[in-house]
Order: C-alpha cells, then sequence, then structure tokens
C-alpha cells in the first residue's frame, strides 16, 4: 500500500529483462569508469566521486510532492528537495533545515518560520518567504483547476503571511498540531516558483528534469520506466546541522534503474551491477545477507501497520460478530514466522510500536478458531455441504484486494484465505492485475477487504489512514454519494489532528486505536519496514523518518 505508503495499489508495469540488463550494464560501466576524487582518503574518511546504482522495483509516477507517499516518488523528492525542518529517523525530534527557528502559538493556529538567506534553488533563483509561502498555499489549500490535491499531512490550513523576507507566518481555521512534523515531510518538499505553477501532468513522469528544487541533487535524465539518473549540485551547502556531510553529495551521481522483478533485482545486486537494492522481499533476505559483502537493512515506517482493513458498511462483514470472527480465525504469529523474517515484528496494534501514540490492544486480535465458530453461529451461519457457511441463502463470503505494493501480499492474503476457509469463510483475493481493479477497490460491494498501509512519523498518520477525507480506506465516506457510515469514527480521527494539547492528543490517537480495534474494523499483521540490499563498499546509507533513502550523505569506498 506506502502506504506508505503509502503506496498506489494499481498496476505495476513491466519491462523485458533484456531492457534491465542494457541499463544495468550501462550503468555498471558508469560506476566502473567514475573514480573517486584526488588524492585518496584514508581508511574510514568519506570519499568522494562515483556514481551509486541503485534498484527500484517500481517507476515513480508523479514529482507533485503531496504525491511523494509512493516510495519511488518519494525517493526522488527526497533527494531534489529540502524541507523546512528534519525530522531524526531514531528520536523523531525536529531540527532545522531550511528554517532556523520557529514559534507555534499556544493553540497550534499560527507557525511562524525564520529561514536562512544563503539557500538557492538548482535553477539559481533564491529561497525566501514568499516562494515558501507559494509551497504551502498550494499544499494546504490544493488547486482544483490544475488537478492539484491537498495534502493529507496538512490539516485545517488557512493562508499564509510574508513577514518579510525571511519570515514567513501560517494561518490555521483551526488547531493544526502535526503542522510542523508536515514540513518535515518529503510531502512539503519546498519546490521552486516556477515548477509550483505546473499542473498535476506537468509533475508526471518523464518531466524530472524540469522539477527544480532547493535539494542536495537535481535529476539530470530520465528513460521513461527505465531510469533516472541524479546529479550533485556542486554548490549545494545547506544540509540540516546534524549531518555529517553538509555540502555537495559525496558521490557524483546516483542511477536509479527500474528493476521489477525480484530475482533480477536480487542477482544484480549479487552480481556487483548494483550497490543498493530496495524492496528485498522476505523470501531473499537470507540470500543477501549471507553473500559475502551485503547486508539487509529494514528500517521501520513508523506509521499504520500492514493490515486487512474490513469495510464494516458492506455485507456480510457488517455484521460485528463476523469481522470478530474473521480476526479470531486468523493465527497471525503462525503468518508472520511462516512468510516473513524479524525485520516484520508481529503487530500489536493499529499502530507500529515506534509509532508516536502507539497502545498495544493485541488482546482484540487474539487466535481462537473456537470463538470464531461460537461467533458466526451466533450470527446464524451454518456449515454447508462444502464446508462454508451459508445464511438465508447466500454463502459467508467476501473479497478482499490485494496490493502489489505490500511485500508478499498475494501470498498472505492467500494464507489467510486458507485459515478462514477452516471456520467456514470464504475470501476470495481480487488481483491487482485484473482489468478493473482501480475501480473495484473503490467500491465497498467489491472489495469488502483491502490491504494496506501507511508510513508518517507524526499522530496524524492514523488519520491520514482512515478519515474519510484522506486515504479513506475503509470507504467510510462513500465514493458514489457522500454518506458517512460512522461519524464517530471521523470525529475521533479529527480530534487526533485539532488537539493542540500533547497529552490529549495522544490520548486521542490511543482512542481511535482502541475504537478501530473494538469495532473490528482492521486486522493488523506486522510493523511494515522498508528493505534494502547493501554493498560493503557503500558506507554511510541513511533514511528519512519513514525509510526513504538519502544519497548526500552516502560514498562509495571498497
Amino acid at each position: 500500500m506506502a502506504s506508505s505508503s503509502d503506496r498506489p495499489l494499481g498496476r505495476r508495469a513491466r519491462r523485458p529483462l533484456a531492457a534491465v540488463a542494457a541499463v544495468l550494464s550501462t550503468a555498471v560501466l558508469l560506476s566502473a569508469c567514475a573514480g573517486g576524487s584526488e588524492g585518496a582518503a584514508s581508511s574510514g574518511d568519506p570519499q568522494s566521486g562515483g556514481t551509486l546504482i541503485y534498484l527500484e522495483p517500481d517507476a515513480y509516477a508523479s514529482l507533485y510532492t503531496p504525491a511523494a507517499g509512493f516510495y519511488p516518488n518519494g525517493a526522488l523528492v527526497n533527494n531534489i528537495t529540502d524541507r523546512l525542518v528534519w525530522q531524526d529517523p531514531e528520536t523523531l525530534e525536529f531540527e532545522p533545515w531550511l528554517a532556523t527557528e520557529w514559534e507555534v502559538n499556544d493553540d497550534a493556529t499560527e507557525y511562524t518560520f525564520t529561514l536562512r538567506d544563503d539557500v538557492t534553488f538548482s535553477d539559481g533563483s533564491a529561497l525566501d518567504a514568499a516562494i515558501v509561502a507559494k509551497n504551502f498555499d498550494l499544499y494546504g489549500l490544493g488547486d482544483p483547476e490544475r488537478a492539484l490535491p491537498v495534502s493529507e499531512a496538512v490539516n485545517n490550513y488557512e493562508s499564509s503571511e510574508v513577514v518579510d523576507e525571511n519570515t514567513v507566518r501560517f494561518h490555521f481555521s483551526a488547531p493544526s498540531p502535526g503542522f510542523l512534523q508536515a514540513t518535515s515531510t518529503i510531502t512539503s518538499g519546498i519546490m521552486s516558483s516556477e515548477t509550483l505553477d505546473r499542473d498535476f501532468e506537468g509533475f508526471a513522469a518523464g518531466s524530472g528534469t524540469e522539477i527544480i528544487g532547493s535539494g542536495p541533487f537535481v535529476i539530470a535524465s530520465e528513460e521513461l520506466g527505465t531510469s533516472v539518473t541524479l546529479q550533485a549540485r556542486e554548490d549545494y551547502a545547506w544540509a540540516p546541522p546534524d549531518f555529517e556531510n553538509q555540502g555537495r553529495p559525496y558521490v557524483d551521481e546516483v542511477q536509479i534503474v527500474i528493476t521489477p522483478e525480484s530475482s533480477v533485482r536480487v542477482g544484480s545486486l549479487l552480481s556487483g551491477q548494483g550497490q543498493v537494492a530496495r524492496k528485498i522481499e522476505p523470501q531473499d533476505e537470507a540470500q543477501v545477507a549471507h553473500a559475502p559483502g551485503f547486508t539487509v537493512d529494514g528500517p521501520q515506517t513508523n506509521g499504520v501497520n500492514n493490515a486487512l482493513n474490513l469495510r464494516f458498511m458492506a455485507g456480510p462483514i457488517d455484521d460485528l460478530r463476523v469481522r470478530q470472527a474473521i480476526i479470531a480465525a486468523v493465527d497471525r504469529p503462525g503468518l508472520i514466522d511462516s512468510l516473513f523474517t524479524d525485520n516484520y515484528p508481529l503487530a500489536t496494534s493499529v499502530l507500529s510500536s515506534t509509532a508516536l501514540g502507539y497502545l498495544d490492544t493485541s488482546d482484540y486480535f487474539s487466535f481462537d478458531p473456537d470463538r470464531a465458530v461460537e461467533l458466526l453461529e451466533e450470527a446464524g451461519w451454518t456449515e454447508g455441504s462444502d464446508g462454508i457457511r451459508e445464511k438465508d441463502g447466500a454463502r459467508l463470503s467476501f473479497t478482499t484486494a490485494e496490493a502489489l505494493a505490500q511485500p508478499r501480499s498475494f501470498d498472505l492474503l492467500t494464507s489467510v484465505a486458507q485459515q478462514l476457509a477452516e471456520v467456514g469463510i470464504e475470501m476470495n483475493i481480487l488481483r491487482a492485475t485484473s482489468g478493473d481493479y482501480a475501480v473495484a477497490l473503490q467500491d465497498a460491494s467489491r472489495a469488502q477487504g483491502a490491504h494496506s498501509m501507511v508510513g508518517r512519523a507524526d499522530l496524524d498518520v492514523i488519520k491520514s489512514m482512515y478519515f474519510s477525507r484522506n486515504r479513506n480506506i475503509l470507504l467510510n465516506r462513500n465514493p458514489a454519494d457522500g454518506t458517512i457510515a460512522d461519524p464517530q469514527l471521523d470525529a475521533l480521527l479529527q480530534d487526533v489532528a485539532s488537539e493542540p494539547d500533547p497529552a490529549a492528543r495522544v490520548a486521542a490517537s490511543q482512542a481511535a486505536q482502541v475504537y478501530l480495534a473494538e469495532n473490528a474494523y482492521v486486522l493488523p499483521f506486522f510493523e511494515e519496514p522498508q528493505t534494502y540490499g547493501i554493498a560493503d563498499a557503500v558506507h554511510g546509507m541513511t533514511y528519512e523518518a519513514v525509510a526513504r533513502p538519502l544519497f548526500s550523505q552516502l560514498y562509495l569506498a571498497d
């Protein structure tokens, strides 16, 4: 799903393996020819120069920053733009970046940022308060005429105010306590004034070389759906203060090669045709980790867990007892142990245990097949001739949409379906390759379940996933007529995004977690990482707070 994000659940384009091989051959040649700087650094010191070859399973779709939750989009936006503040991925604390300081009023309806005065975009234009204001006016209000949506990270936005050349103030119609964190996310990457004038199609794949940010890299070239080349900015000099490298990236270039097939991606990494590969599947981790000269890194995404979301307004799962039976019939620990690795901890809540506001609600997700049978019998479902339960002539059957972006989605859902069948529930799987998948996914009568996750290191992440005006994964808001099936859920989520008192905001998140669990709206599986295979020649591989790669701090050295 990203999920993080999230990530689109739709079809992924595939290319002939020969095309991948051709791009990799060229990339390897570039990497081999691009040496380090004159005067090699001593052992352990960062070395400058070279081309990093990064193997990515999916092509990017858009560089409009509010759409950067999809990881291929985010990998680019994360490296061609900067943000007002930096969120430390370990402590989740905030540090200066483009903004040197900030002030927030007591009810979180006004934020004032003081900006650096030495920042330029890659086209040479200067960053100032007016341009920052223009960015957030777009992200906070959207522009329907240009098909540019509001950022899901920005709540209750009203207006901007340019106080002076280096000071900008933002006003909100209601408390917006998550806004500071929102300014640290890639969905708030700062772009040039001219770039912000584009319509949605102007940010689509193929437009990369024309997108101007203030970040440490520029998109130098791209082959649509095949590769993207990032080039280091020679004049970059405004990284967050805690970064070891404050200036130009150590590497000259990063060549991102689209390698959809997992086996090809792993084989290319281990054969030296790439130095970093994203999305090492669980079944491939041991092969990479045990290969001489390689490691697997699995940074967490700190948000809403990988889960089966049950659209509670749709029959037959509109009965709470049926949803509770579905949850009780699934042996989550057994599934995670058999299909995944230690990088995928068993979920104990809707939120990851590393997420802000996390509350352990694991008692709601206990494996108890006998209880599942009791619940179904209470609800009037009796066993049919083929073992699937029936009621009033209807089978106890529902459909769940797989998610290509989620690790082993089809395998996991297949195993869930097998366990549900043991108590008389039929779960069909809507394949992401079906012709009208995207339409069916938005129709609760056709997809009563949806597999997804979303990463964001803020309390607002639970709202991002479940609020009817955000991702609306439960389809609480009917896409056809706009009606809300469960207003109480929306109210709880709105509290998370609008409560200025930090302790009360945590309590609001925890109330929403309990509500989702006790109503059996969600069956969480695991805390989702991003898994990277990394060659030992790569040093200093780092990530932002939801595990998207930062290329400015790494260097290549044998």
